[in-house]
């Protein structure tokens, strides 16, 4: 542990949060990510947000359960305060860096070249910088300053909608989930819904006021019976979207986490991976871990189920017992396609786009469209289409892309 990298992450909150809602189709900003591949990179000692939290609601309770301390910065109090929550940041970063020598590098977690003086600051204090950035609000100037710069949307685990994928239908639940602007216009169309219903009974009731008077209260309970009508229509329709969402909640499995992570591995060391390493970065991104719970009494012995299965390869290490883990050779694109197309010929020829991933990680544990320089698997699934690979259209009864046989 004396010899592993700490590091302390910095969050600008909205800048990172609205970056993915303007610039990534409106997806909302998710923390695992940066966690998974920082956690390849060192040991995170410290992982601070900053915002006005009040324009966060759901998205505070992403963070909190990613263990990140959120660092309220009102920006109203009488007046506009600009800029409170990034001088709050950097002001915390440089006394962090005076105050705490063990930490050896800072993640500054932004797209806003105001940051940039905070960095060369850093670097001249002999420590490493490492930002983290949606790549089209990330000014030119910042990641040129870092020592490392992460696009957080080339990250794995970062699936960016396609504009082309129904925008219609997923818009108003991404303005939903995104910050308090999404949220306030949703509570706005509920108090004009509820306003015009409110005005609804009184145009109703007029025309019965003028034939039968009195009468009209009367007359009410009718006006209302057909309201439930509707509602065994609508009763099937939260069972289908859970049966399609189903596919893409798949948790990965073990294998993909362990092919996932010594990907990172070999991407960041500058070395040969070692099991031992691997095994503290997978303790890092899930405290839990225990090949114990797999069946494995050792985790050299789970590191040869693996191997057996063509998932790593293992080769003689710098200690007995503690062998070097590397991936098997990647495949290339035409391998890929060749590879989607067996997994879609035995799902009968015909196979949603939810879910196809997972499904033919369960062939390849360490694939990845990433690797291969696609930035999304509907790319990837797009580019064999386009290879003759496979054939790629969107089904709208299906309210999803099939992916069927070329």
């Amino acid at each position: 542990m004396d010899t592993e990298e700490r590091l302390a992450v910095f969050l600008d909150y909205e800048n990172l949060a609205l970056g993915a809602r303007e610039h990534l189709g409106g997806m909302q900003f998710d923390f695992q990510p940066i966690a998974d591949a920082l956690a390849v990179r060192g040991r995170v000692v410290t992982r601070r947000a900053y915002a006005d939290w009040s324009y966060f609601d759901e998205d505070r309770r992403m963070l909190t359960r990613h263990q990140v301390e959120l660092i309220e910065m009102p920006q109203r109090m009488g007046a506009s305060r600009k800029n409170a929550a990034d001088i709050k940041m950097v002001v915390d970063a440089i006394e962090m860096a005076f105050e705490r020598e063990y930490i050896s590098t800072f993640v500054m977690c932004t797209g806003d070249s105001d940051f940039s003086p905070l960095v060369h600051k850093l670097r001249e204090l002999d420590k490493r910088v490492i930002g983290v950035g949606v790549e089209k609000s990330t000014s030119r100037l910042l990641p040129s300053a870092c020592d490392e710069f992460l696009f957080y949307d080339r990250l794995e685990g970062v699936e960016v909608p396609d504009e082309s994928e129904a925008p219609q239908k997923k818009s108003p639940a991404r303005r939903s989930g995104s910050g308090r602007s999404g949220s306030s216009r949703a509570t706005g169309g509920r108090a004009k819904a509820a306003a015009v219903a409110e005005e609804l009974p009184p145009a109703e009731e007029a025309p019965a006021t003028a034939a039968s008077g009195g009468r009209t209260r009367r007359k009410k309970p009718e006006i209302t019976l057909p309201e439930p009508v509707d509602v065994p229509d609508r009763a099937p329709e939260p069972a289908t979207d859970e049966d399609d969402d189903a596919p893409t909640g798949e948790p990965p499995t073990m294998e993909v986490k362990v092919a996932q992570t010594l990907a990172g591995l070999q991407g960041s060391a500058s070395g040969s991976v070692t099991a031992s390493q691997l095994k503290r970065t997978l303790v890092r991104k899930e405290p839990t871990f225990s090949e114990s719970d797999y069946g494995f009494r050792t985790f050299g012995e789970f590191l040869r189920y693996l191997a057996d299965r063509d998932v790593i390869v293992l080769s003689d290490g710098p200690s007995s017992g503690d062998p070097v883990v590397e991936l098997p050779e990647q495949p290339d694109s035409a391998k890929a396609f060749d590879l989607l197309r067996a997994v879609v010929q035995d799902a009968g020829g015909t196979a949603a786009l939810s879910g196809l991933k997972n499904h033919v990680r369960k062939r390849r544990p360490d694939f990845s469209e990433k690797a291969l320089g696609y930035g999304g698997f509907l790319q990837f699934c797009k580019a064999a289409a386009a290879a003759d690979a496979v054939r790629l259209a969107w089904d709208d009864e299906a309210e999803d892309y099939l992916v069927t046989l070329g």
